[in-house]
């Protein structure tokens, strides 16, 4: 099993290095292909509404299937196909249906570890464990960095994509022979969708999971780099310097919240008091923005330490889980984080055009980062109404 769930964390690598590299490779697409800010917006937003939407077929998939052959298929099938049509694309087109693959091939991975952790070990070792797992996989939100950055100056992007496709399909491949599906339980055909969308205690965790993960998922994906570029002229080496910064404060962030998740005596007020400061530091880039490229990359830092708290978010609802619906819970909880996410950057790139007409473009990003501070607001504002756990 340890060989199988370390295929699956260097699978879930490469999820975060796909849904964060076009912050990186958006300078290079927008002069060769002619892509616009609006085409990443709706490429990264297709990535995780792909995610999300894969989420309910997952559900079922692995309590029915078992994670070993709906991780090895997908991930095989979409995501290296998709890094396959990334390196041929001739247009803007092309690059949003290759998001929309990778997407759906990368939907299963981290839900097939969380499953196989929910089913071997106890709801109260969940949450580090997911911790853990999400800090040492944002290796790969590392790599969509100062890393990418350097290997496609030196071979082109589509080289690059080239590369990734074939490590995809190597990984892929370990995925279906060293993962062993855990024992199902009794009760497995018996539960549904509906059944836990009747449990009344997830629902405020549900708006949590909607809110929480989309800011730092949509700046580090994609809006830290239009940004920096357009305000502060940053180049292809200081983008990818802002965006390895961001991606290790995700890291740390993941790790916190999961160390957090052991020793603070809420975890529920912990994601809170995170989520409030993630949303005072996007309002601040609308009231006060930062003067230089140092303070702009510092507040981002702090938005990716303090906006990592997905995995704890996740092990709250954990908790109210039916055993023999982990597959299907996990993966709907998961469903409203990507979903979020992928309503946040579909919206997020016409926003912005509107507002930059309006507004010019300096404040229409300070515009467009105070709304999603309202969005976070909105959401704790039901979060709040949580119970910490299980009567």
């Amino acid at each position: 099993m340890r060989a199988g769930l370390t295929f699956l964390i260097i699978a879930y690598c490469l999820s975060q290095f796909f849904r964060a590299f076009l912050a990186v490779l958006a300078p290079v697409l927008r002069g060769e292909l002619g892509t616009t800010t609006e085409d990443l917006s709706t490429a990264s937003g297709l990535w995780f509404a792909a995610f999300a939407l894969m989420q309910l077929p997952v559900g079922w998939a692995l309590d029915t299937l078992g994670p070993r052959r709906t991780a090895a298929s997908l991930f095989l099938l979409g995501a290296a196909g998709g890094c396959v049509v990334f390196a041929t694309a001739q247009g803007p087109g092309g690059i949003i249906l290759a998001m929309g693959l990778i997407g759906m091939g990368c939907a299963p991975i981290l839900m097939s570890t969380y499953y196989i952790f929910a089913r071997n070990f106890s709801a109260a070792v969940f949450g580090t464990l997911a911790g853990i797992t999400v800090g040492v996989s944002s290796l790969g939100n590392l790599l969509s960095a100062a890393p990418l950055a350097w290997v496609v100056s030196e071979l082109g992007w589509r080289e690059t994509l080239w590369l990734a496709a074939g490590f995809t399909l190597l990984i892929g491949l370990g995925i279906f022979a060293f993962v062993r599906d855990p024992a199902k339980p009794e009760g497995e055909a018996h539960g549904s969708f509906v059944e836990l969308l009747r449990i009344r205690a997830l629902w405020p965790i549900y708006v949590g999971m909607f809110v929480c993960y989309a800011p730092s998922a949509g700046i580090r994906g994609l809006w830290i780099s239009p940004y920096v570029s357009d305000i502060f002229g940053a180049t292809l080496q200081q983008v990818g310097f802002a965006t390895l910064a961001m991606g290790l404060a995700m890291v740390a962030g993941n790790i916190l919240y999961g160390v957090a998740d052991r020793l603070m005596p809420s975890r529920k007020w912990s994601i809170v008091a995170g989520n409030l400061a993630v949303a005072a530091l996007l309002l601040t880039f609308y009231l006060l923005p930062p003067a230089s490229f140092a303070i702009a990359v510092a507040m981002f830092v702090a938005i990716g330490t303090f906006g990592a708290s997905y995995p704890a978010v996740m092990a709250h609802g954990r908790e109210f889980l039916p055993h023999h619906l982990t597959g299907r819970g996990v993966s709907l909880l998961n469903l409203f984080g990507m979903g979020g996410a992928g309503v946040m950057q579909f919206a997020s790139g016409p926003t912005y055009a509107g507002l930059r007409e309006t507004l010019g473009s300096e404040a229409a990003y300070g515009a467009l980062l105070a709304i999603l501070s309202a969005a976070i607001l909105l959401g704790l504002a039901a979060y709040v109404f949580s119970k910490e756990r299980p009567a």
